[in-house]
């Protein structure tokens, strides 16, 4: 008959096997879609001073003050300094999150400097709707 400290080692050694043979998960990343704008950077919510040739980007108001973390103080917002991958017709930009868009209607919208935009489209074209994101 197997003694008591045999079958506790056993079954302890079933069960971590059977967690590492467990499959990983991995939940889908979230894809956001809004509006895209640019503007012409300065000191931003997260307290770096940015520049037009920079690629970063204002998130909209709504994903900034919501993002898991996030305090009164915008500076110390978790999102600061996150990377998102946004798409528009065919063509993507990564840019790093490092303002917030206070004048973004909707809360997935998205203010790129000129240097993230040019990377999506022209200048010219001013608004960009449909621009679909996720963080990266």
């Amino acid at each position: 008959m197997p003694s008591i400290r045999f079958v506790a080692v056993f079954l302890f050694a079933l069960a971590f096997a059977l967690v590492q043979a467990a499959p990983v998960f991995k939940a889908k990343p979230v894809v956001h879609t809004g509006d895209g704008t640019f503007f012409a950077p300065g000191l931003g919510a997260c307290g770096k001073t940015n520049k037009a040739s920079d690629l970063i980007v204002a998130v909209g108001h709504g994903v900034f003050d919501s993002f898991p973390g996030a305090t009164a103080n915008p500076n110390k917002n978790p999102i600061c300094g996150k990377k998102i991958k946004a798409t528009f017709k065919g063509k993507s930009v990564v840019a790093t999150v490092e303002d917030r868009c206070a004048g973004c209607a909707g809360a997935a919208d998205l203010d790129f400097t000129e240097a993230g935009f040019k990377k999506l489209a022209s200048l010219s074209v001013g608004r960009l709707h449909g621009v679909k994101w996720e963080f990266v």
